[in-house]
């Protein structure tokens, strides 16, 4: 059974603040890289291309954790906290919407080995 979490948390700017944003998501990435259980912790823009479809939200972390506590374990250290606080939720904030999302590679009916 694999316990891996894929997340894509993806972020819309106010006016004029993309490249500021992209930036602040930029310096997160270094300090997520050693978290134990980090495996991929990305930020990516989003592009012009003929087979893609833009949408409102030109930035996306795409995410790889071990498994969900390691997921959860991120989301509790407080550079990822002051980032939301001051960032998203704040009125001052460069964020005007965030969408966060977990996903699993296993199907729903993955017959799991039991190990005894």
């Amino acid at each position: 059974m694999s316990s891996r979490v894929y997340v894509l948390a993806q972020f819309k700017p106010k006016e004029g603040k993309e490249a500021e944003l992209f930036e602040v998501l930029k310096a997160l990435e270094p300090d997520a890289y050693r978290e134990e259980g980090c495996v991929q912790y990305r930020v990516t823009r989003q592009i012009d291309h003929p087979s893609a479809t833009r949408n409102d939200y030109p930035i996306v972390f795409n995410e790889i954790w071990r498994d969900a506590d390691a997921w959860a374990a991120h989301g509790r250290r407080k550079q990822i906290q002051d980032f939301f606080t001051s960032q998203v939720q704040a009125d001052t904030g460069i964020v005007e919407d965030a969408l966060v999302t977990a996903y699993t590679d296993e199907s729903v009916d993955f017959d799991a080995p039991v190990f005894v």
